[in-house]
């Protein structure tokens, strides 16, 4: 896949709409190539997005994500989502996991990241949903990043 995909954009943007009732691009007059390059270039939040394996992988990251963790484009699509962020507590993990199942989105969270280079960092006001294409398919999960800060 291609970092501009119109497919892949539709399938982030479809989901995101249809869970949380608002537009994942504030302009919604954009063709879909020109919303994905939008996205993929310009978008001041950092978007992610794994695939289905039993040890998802990342399929998408923006450039400000990609930005965020230190990976290029061909480093974080092989990268194991696992691998970005540090093991939360087994039971605070489940009941994440839990709630986007059930709402099939997870808004305001905050959790823990790490860069390519080991540095840690927080996430915040993360939006976690998943993606589901026209036919009801799962196609994985995608999280937008608005705001991080430095852990002292």
């Amino acid at each position: 896949m291609q970092p501009t995909d119109p497919d892949f954009f539709t399938l982030l943007g479809e989901s995101y709409a249809r869970l949380l009732g608002k537009p994942l691009v504030p302009d919604e007059e954009l063709t879909p190539a020109d919303a994905a390059r939008w996205l993929y270039e310009d978008a001041p939040f950092g978007i992610l997005a794994h695939d289905t394996q039993a040890d998802p992988v990342f399929v998408y990251g923006n450039l400000r994500a990609q930005r965020l963790f230190g990976y290029t484009w061909n480093e974080l699509t092989a990268l194991p989502s696992r691998l970005s962020a540090e093991a939360p507590e087994r039971s605070e993990r489940q009941a994440f996991l839990e709630q986007v199942t059930r709402d099939g989105y997870v808004d305001g969270y905050r959790g823990v990241r790490v860069t390519k280079s080991g540095e840690r960092f927080w996430i915040e006001r993360a939006t976690v949903w998943q993606l589901f294409d026209r036919d009801g398919v799962y196609r994985g999960q995608a999280a937008m990043i608005p705001h991080v800060s430095n852990i002292d």
